[in-house]
Order: C-alpha cells, then structure tokens, then sequence
C-alpha cells in the first residue's frame, strides 16, 4: 500500500485563487506516488458562495470538506470567525480522520491551522509537515496590525518554537524565508526545504502585446503600459505605485493597469480619483483561464510588498509573469527572494518599497530601451521553463515524504 498522506488547506478546488490552486495542483501531482487525502474548507475567494460537496474524490484525489463561516474575508471581525469555526471544524475532522503513521502537510494560512493539526497529529502518532507561504507574526508586524513587542507577537514566537520544533519538515517557498525561519529556530536550518511555487507553464505564455484583446479594449496599445496584477492587500506596496502615477501624469505614454482585488482596492480607487490620475486603469480580477491575455496586456510588470517583508512572503504571481516572458519591477527589499529571482535571471529592476522616486527612475529607464526588455522577455520565460515548472517542485515534495526520517510510532514532539 502507498503511503498515505494529506495535505490540509483552507483553500483547495474548485478555488482556483492561489494557495487553493497551487496546493490543488500539488495534491494531483502527488497520487502517483502516493494516497493523497485533503482536509479544507468551503470556497471562500474567487468562488465564494459555491457549496461544494463534504466528500468527493477528484483527479484521485479524495477530498473531506469541513464546515465553517464563509463571510466576507475583507472584514476582518468576519475573517477571523471564519478561522476559528474553520480551524475547529477541520480538527475535529483531523481527529476522525488521520491514522497512526499517516504524513501531513498543513500550509500556514490561516495562522492557527498548523497548531490544530499538529495537536491532532500528536493524538493520531501522525507527522505533520508545515508549507509556510506567509511567515507569522512577521507579516502582521509588515502589514501595521501589529506591534513587534506586543504581548501577541511575544505568544505567537513561542508558539512557533514548539510548532517548528515538532515538525518532520518544514517548506517554505523563498531563501529568505529559510534564512528568517532558521533563525526563529535558534539558528538551526536542519528539517528546512526551499521548494518555490511554479509557473502555469501549461496555460500561460507570452503573445504579441500588438494582437492584445485587452490592450485593445482599454485603448492601450500605444501606451507604454505597467501592470500590477494581483492582490492588494495590507503587505503590498501600492502606495508607492500611485504615488509614481502621479510624477508621471503629465508623461503621456506611461499608463499604470491594475487587475485585482482586496482590502486595498478602495483605498486605490479613492486616492486615483482624488489625484485625478487620468494615467491608471482599474480592472476587476479576471478569470485565471485569462492569464495569457491579461499578463501579456503590458511593457513591464510590477510586484510591489510593503517594507518589513523581507523572508515573510513570495508572490507567488511572480513565476507567471516569468511565464508570459515579461520583465518586472520589484519593489521589494534588495535580499528578498523576488529580488534574488529578478537579479540571477536579468528579468527588471529592483526599488526599494515607499520609494516612488526610485520606482519613476526604473519606469522611465525601462521605457527608453524597448529592446532590453525584450531580452529580458526572453530569459524570463526561459527561466520559468528550466527551473520553475511544476513537475521540478512536485519532484521535491516527492522527496520531502520520502525522505522523512521521523518516527511515527512515536508521534511528532512539541505541540
């Protein structure tokens, strides 16, 4: 019999946004090689509102969905109702569920599931494997929800010592990541794999801006056109993007496109039209089965993370933006994985966050040389194709589950 594993998320199929679509692609890439169970909850993204059944099984893939409030996400007394009745529904679920010896592998959004599952795994003599996409209490520190020094903060760094301390593995998807767990690990980096996220090589690829459905629609096409596609959330620097729209109004080639949703976004609907910014465009997200059309609508693309980010998060968008050959600001800390990415492949620029000076200067140096950012095009998708697909990181988490060397008969320690 295979080794049976799980992999337990908030977010899996048929949510497509991206924690649900990565974990959903890694869950099929795996059951060749083993028997692969999810624990998650109803869709509460991009297809909220959608009841998918408690069970099923899909692609081979047997899937247990647990109850939980689904409310508004960008509310946050209601975002933290749906963490608690998920977080709790999913435990019982754990306890019912998993058996001595099975693997699981827990990602750490929300904050308080890996603490729920690792109690579980401890009741069951299950391993449990953390997937850190988003470093806590740090990214509330980056985000301004936090003090560094309050009392939270203090319980949540002890909490994390017992969790990483128990864990047979611990992924996280940057080497700066790596570097800031080991040192919350008192500086011990054993059990620590980097294994980034992939680019949707199968679905997204570079096309002619010139035959661009959407630039045609906007009236773009004779624009120099940079995109900001994504979240706009609290960690992310958008603040920095308007305030360069603004130098740059009365430069009339340069148009800003923004595609997305989240907290943020009302702010930056008001500030745009407060500052009367004829220069932006402000797009509802699109379809992921848009990607082609909709990352190839631009000249450059934008990443953009508040300060105090640094080994908490990767943008996970950055590796299809690599997959639509396109060259990339990064406003981001120059020892952030993104700028490690952006550097070693020669794909952009990086600025450092709350810098829109700094941001205008690499927009317009961009803008000058339409040639270099074809070679930069190039290697971009030749970087997505060597070294970021999807069968390379299925391939190392192939290799985490095997390669554990934790006892299940004992039972993971810590928690």
């Amino acid at each position: 019999m295979p080794q049976r594993i799980w992999l337990v998320s908030e977010l899996y199929y048929p949510e497509v946004t991206s924690t649900g679509y990565y974990i959903n692609r890694l869950a099929e890439g795996l059951v060749d090689s083993f028997d692969v169970h999810v624990l998650c909850g109803q869709p509460t993204y991009s297809n909220r509102g959608i009841r998918a059944p408690r069970k099923e099984s899909h692609n081979k893939v047997s899937i247990k969905r647990c109850a939980g409030t689904t409310l508004d996400k960008n509310v946050i007394p209601f975002r933290l109702l749906n963490i608690i009745t998920l977080s709790l529904s999913i435990f019982v679920s754990a306890l019912i569920n998993f058996k001595r010896g099975d693997k699981v592998m827990v990602v750490t959004n929300p904050p308080s599931m890996p603490f729920f599952i690792a109690l579980a795994c401890r009741l069951k003599r299950s391993s449990y494997f953390l997937l850190i996409h988003d470093n806590y209490p740090e990214i509330l520190i980056a985000a301004g929800m936090a003090r560094p020094n309050a009392l939270l903060v203090r319980f949540m760094n002890r909490l994390n010592r017992s969790l990483y301390k128990g864990a047979a593995r611990i992924v996280v998807v940057g080497r700066d990541m790596k570097e800031l767990v080991t040192r919350k690990r008192g500086g011990n980096a054993s059990r620590i794999v980097t294994i980034p996220n992939w680019a949707e090589l199968e679905s997204v690829e570079p096309s002619s801006r010139d035959h661009n459905p959407l630039l045609d629609e906007l009236g773009l096409k004779e624009k120099f056109v940079l995109l900001y596609a994504g979240n706009m959330g609290y960690p992310n620097d958008l603040e920095s993007i308007v305030a360069s729209a603004a130098l740059l109004k009365d430069k009339e080639i340069v148009h800003f496109l923004f595609i997305g949703s989240g907290v943020k976004k009302a702010w930056l609907e008001e500030s745009v039209k407060d500052r009367g910014l004829r220069n932006v465009t402000i797009l509802p997200p699109r379809p992921r089965e848009d990607q082609t059309n909709f990352l190839n609508a631009c000249d450059v693309a934008l990443i953009s993370l508040v300060d105090k980010m640094l080994g908490v998060s990767m943008p996970g968008r950055t590796y299809n933006i690599l997959a639509a050959g396109k060259p990339m600001i990064g406003v981001v800390d120059a020892m952030s994985e993104l700028a490690m990415v952006i550097k070693e492949e020669n794909v952009g620029w990086i600025v450092p966050p709350h810098n829109p000076e700094r941001l205008v200067e690499a927009i317009l140096e961009a803008e000058s040389d339409r040639s270099r950012l074809i070679e930069m095009g190039t290697r971009a998708r030749s970087a997505a194709e060597m070294k970021y697909s999807q069968g390379i990181a299925v391939r190392d988490y192939i290799s985490v589950f095997t390669e554990s060397t934790v006892d299940a008969s004992v039972g993971p320690k810590g928690i």
